[in-house]
């Protein structure tokens, strides 16, 4: 079994939602660092969510994605096909059980930060054939997918600094962007390499 999905893979998931350790540094950080991935399904009031959940050397989690109404549904599925899922939480826990670890978890542990991505794998170019390249661009998102985003967010516990919002002044400065002759990369989040085997 694998232990990492391809860049390839994660460029064909559409716009997700990423969380990421806001100490690592951008948004694709958890990416570089991740050495195994799990699928995680979790019901709670406002249904079934989605994620995959990446860990470092440590154990630790480094980088979440999770399924919005945008993302490529078929393309999740195929993902989630080849990945073990997530240890279930102890049977038997009640909601204030549950809350309590969730709040312990956000005063001790890492601060996260989320933002909303389109993954791509351009190719990382001569003499890097064992090398594979992961980059991201901020998408724009339905209404729909942006109140989901913001729900599993406020769920969370994380910043998002506003980027799930599609409000009429981004756009704007999008368009004007775009109008000055440049492509989607103009709004490039950043590019991250690692060696893939």
């Amino acid at each position: 079994m694998r232990s990492l999905p391809h860049p390839h893979e994660l460029a064909a998931l559409g716009a997700v939602l990423c969380l990421y350790r806001a100490h690592a540094g951008s948004e694709l950080d958890g990416w570089s660092q991740a050495l195994r991935v799990s699928s995680a399904r979790e019901l709670d009031s406002d249904g079934l969510c989605e994620s995959l959940q990446f860990f470092d050397r440590d154990g630790d989690c480094c980088w979440r994605l999770y399924l919005l109404p945008d993302t490529d549904f078929l393309a999740w599925e195929r993902l989630l096909a080849g990945l073990p899922a997530q240890a279930r939480p102890e049977p038997g826990l009640g909601i204030r059980e549950r809350l309590w670890r969730r709040v312990a978890r956000h005063l001790g542990g890492p601060v996260w930060r989320a933002n909303v991505l389109r993954f791509h794998a351009p190719p990382a170019g001569p003499g890097f054939a064992e090398q594979s390249l992961l980059a991201a661009s901020l998408p724009r998102l339905s209404a729909c997918g942006a109140d989901v985003a913001r729900r599993i967010v406020q769920r969370e516990g994380v910043a998002c600094g506003g980027l799930i919002d599609e409000c009429c002044c981004r756009q704007a400065a999008n368009r004007t962007t775009l109008a000055q002759g440049q492509d989607d990369a103009a709004r490039a989040v950043g590019s991250n390499t690692r060696t893939w085997a």
